[in-house]
C-alpha cells in the first residue's frame, strides 16, 4: 500500500531536488545567463567594453569580454572608455543593476537612451550572464576632459553639424 508520505519518500530518493525547485531553478538560471549572453552579443555591449572586440571582428575570447577597454572616444564631451562591466556589476545587486540602467546617463558614445528602455527582464539577463564570468581586469582609464590630451589609441568625433547649416 502505497499513501502520500512513501510517494513523497520515494520521489526525494530518487529525485533529490524533487520539491525544492533547484532543477527548475538551475535550468531557467542557465536560459536566463544564456540570453544575457546573447543580449550582450546582439546589442553591441562587446564593441565598447571589450579590448579588441571590433578589430578582432568579434573573435576576442570571451575570457576578456566586458573587460574594459583602454581605447577613447573623444569629442566635444571629452575623452570616455568603455568601463570593465565585470567589475562594476559586482558592486551592484540585481536590483540596483535595473534601477541604474533604467535611469542612467552618460557621455557619448554610451547608448544610454536605449538601455533605459531595456525590459526588466534583459536587464536581469544581462546582469547574470556578466556576474557569471566574474570579475576580471582592472578599471578602465578614468574620463579625461575637453580641454585636456588624452593618451592614444583613440576615435576622434567630429563636432555636431549645427541646424543651421
Amino acid at each position: 500500500m502505497c499513501n502520500k508520505f512513501s510517494l513523497v519518500f520515494l520521489l526525494l530518493s530518487v529525485f533529490p531536488d524533487f520539491g525544492t525547485g533547484r532543477a527548475i531553478a538551475e535550468t531557467t538560471d542557465t536560459e536566463t545567463v544564456d540570453r544575457g549572453r546573447y543580449l550582450v552579443i546582439i546589442t553591441g555591449c562587446n564593441d565598447c567594453h571589450t579590448p579588441g572586440y571590433r578589430a578582432s571582428a568579434g573573435r576576442t575570447p570571451e575570457d576578456l569580454w566586458l573587460t574594459g577597454d583602454t581605447f577613447g572616444w573623444r569629442g566635444p564631451w571629452g575623452t570616455t572608455y568603455g568601463a570593465n562591466l565585470r567589475i562594476v556589476l559586482q558592486g551592484l545587486s540585481e536590483d540596483q543593476w535595473v534601477k541604474y540602467a533604467q535611469t542612467m546617463t552618460a557621455r557619448p558614445p554610451m547608448p544610454w537612451f536605449n538601455l533605459n528602455q531595456t525590459k526588466n527582464e534583459d536587464l536581469r539577463a544581462i546582469y547574470r550572464y556578466i556576474r557569471q564570468l566574474g570579475p576580471v581586469g582592472k578599471p578602465a582609464p578614468a574620463y579625461v576632459p575637453p580641454d585636456e590630451e588624452p593618451d592614444p589609441p583613440y576615435a576622434l568625433f567630429p563636432p555636431p553639424v549645427s541646424s543651421s547649416e
